[in-house]
């Protein structure tokens, strides 16, 4: 018998008994979670019961004919943006990383110029081209020129709003395509080198594709962005989402419904977009340890 009243089986030591677990509590954990709740509950019963949201104007909205053409051309200008800018900045990001002084200079120079200047400057001045030249001729370089069109018909807004999306979209596309290049072991190179592998074959089938785990997430970042960034464009008076539904709102006054229509569609565009960009970078970081 122990000194402790503790009763033992036959034969087994005091000091021999399994350890008692005791869990840790988190009282500070379970306190921080219920006060979540309790935010989420309050947010969610202010959207469900307080009329100032109009519900009904914006399911009355939220598929209307300009409405939906509105967000076309939303995907229309983020689809020249990315197409154009990522052509654009892989170009100067084989330029940056050239042994030629003149190629990585002028690439140097360019993400330096269109990373400095905001978007809506950059807007502006292609949509006020003709303001500088009137008219636009094409010829051979400092001789005659063949035959010339006015600026005004040649860039037009939707035109001037693709060219500014895509040249600003190139610059952070060159510097995201470029640490993506760089992240590739350089021993995939020279092996690829030693092995005889021609230049253009070598880029895009062995360092390219490894490069893509590192540019995949940072590009759909900027994708994303983009789709946001064309509200920019409603300078131009372009119809694009954010400026159709300002148009709306400013006829029926109802503009806490068409902000929240405006939200929705730019939530399911990103949302569809963030899908995309899990199941590519899935692909490329197949067999990564």
């Amino acid at each position: 018998m122990t000194l402790s009243g503790t009763r033992t089986a036959p034969g087994v030591q005091r000091d021999e008994l399994p350890p008692k677990v005791v869990p840790t509590r988190h009282p500070l954990r379970w306190a921080s979670t219920a006060l979540v709740l309790l935010l989420l509950a309050m947010a969610a019963n202010s959207l469900a019961t307080n009329p100032a949201w109009d519900w009904g104007i914006v399911g009355q909205y939220l598929f209307a004919p300009s409405v939906l053409r509105a967000v076309g051309l939303t995907l229309e200008l983020t689809a020249f943006g990315i197409v154009l800018g990522f052509a654009l900045g892989t170009v100067l990001a084989l330029m940056r990383l050239s042994s030629n002084r003149l190629l990585s200079s002028v690439a140097w120079g360019y993400v330096w110029l269109f990373r400095s200047v905001p978007l809506i400057l950059q807007l502006l001045f292609w949509y006020n081209l003709a303001l500088l030249y009137p008219r636009l001729s094409f010829g051979i370089p400092f001789g005659p020129g063949f035959f010339a069109v006015g600026t005004m018909d040649l860039i037009g807004p939707l035109t001037a709003a693709a060219l500014g999306l895509a040249l600003h979209q190139a610059a952070y596309a060159a510097e995201i395509v470029r640490g993506g290049l760089l992240s590739v072991d350089p021993g995939q190179r020279q092996a690829a080198a030693a092995l005889g592998i021609p230049r253009v074959r070598r880029l895009f089938r062995i360092i390219l594709p490894q490069a893509m785990r590192t540019i995949v997430p940072n590009a759909g970042n900027e994708i994303i962005g983009l789709v946001k960034g064309t509200s920019v464009v409603y300078i131009m008076a372009l119809p694009e989402l954010f400026y159709q539904v300002q148009v709306i709102y400013m006829r029926n006054g109802r503009v806490m419904a068409l902000l929240l229509v405006a939200a929705v569609w730019y939530l399911v565009l990103t949302t569809v977009l963030s899908v995309v960009q899990y199941y590519v970078e899935r692909h490329y970081g197949r067999g990564r340890s």
